[in-house]
């Protein structure tokens, strides 16, 4: 990974809201499926020597940000000079898979965090494989054949359970979505049924991680805000560094001093 990187800071997510069996934080380390191989990740190595998926552990881990030219940018600002220097090393992963960033952004409307990650706990052991100590997150042809009431088994809202099936039966073409600008990106998911503007932004941020993506109606993003008396419209300042500066400011809350 390019430095500065801060592997506890970077992974705290996966902890934060308790288990995650598509990205398991076990002994000390994190295990997450890719193309159907485990791959353990701690603070020293990465076990795979498989070039193709180090790119990708690479990805996920935020090897692509920017992060020099937002110290650089952050160092002037008065509120986000003293959390980048405590945060120092923090990348935001990325989701690995389009589907699963989808999924996780529907599970997680209007609920808390740790209530989404129990119900997607149990969808992802319903649909998906166990490979190892992890889970390779459900393949969206898999939710395909399924029927919405079995996802209202495992706790979805009636609604939600027909707005996963829906999307996985969609095909949307995420290898073409990956390539077109922020605003098609957006125009393209909305028109989707179950997928408002804030699924779409945190698609963009934290799948497609592009710059300056960020979820204006979140609530989380508000709170932590809010407690640098700022508003939605002033994290235009940090432009064009929103998506990372966002973040820094969630993990600070969970984080404080």
């Amino acid at each position: 990974m390019p430095e500065p990187f801060d592997f506890a800071l970077s992974t705290e997510r996966y902890r934060a809201f308790g288990a995650d069996r598509a990205n398991l934080w076990h002994d000390d380390g994190l295990h997450r499926v890719f193309e159907g191989t485990e791959v353990r990740i701690d603070a020293s190595s990465v076990s795979t020597s498989d070039g193709f998926l180090l790119d990708r552990v690479r990805r996920y881990l935020g090897a692509g940000w920017d992060i020099d030219a937002f110290y650089a940018s952050a160092a002037a600002d008065p509120v986000l000079a003293p959390i980048a220097e405590r945060l120092r090393g923090f990348r935001p992963p990325l989701v690995p898979d389009p589907f699963e960033a989808l999924v996780t952004s529907v599970s997680a409307q209007q609920i808390s965090l740790v209530m989404a990650f129990r119900i997607r706990n149990r969808f992802i052991e319903r649909f998906g494989k166990k490979v190892g100590a992890a889970w390779e997150f459900p393949r969206s042809e898999a939710v395909a054949v399924a029927e919405p009431d079995e996802l209202f088994a495992l706790g979805f809202t009636r609604r939600k359970a027909e707005y996963v099936v829906g999307i996985a039966r969609d095909r949307l073409p995420y290898d073409e979505l990956a390539t077109l600008p922020d605003d098609e990106v957006k125009a393209r998911l909305t028109a989707v049924r179950g997928l408002g503007a804030w699924s779409a932004d945190w698609y963009l941020a934290r799948h497609l991680g592009r710059p300056q993506a960020w979820a204006p109606g979140d609530l989380g993003v508000r709170r932590a805000l809010a407690l640098h008396n700022l508003e939605p419209d002033d994290v235009n300042r940090f432009a064009p560094h929103q998506n990372l500066a966002v973040h820094y400011l969630l993990l600070a809350e969970r984080m404080p001093g």
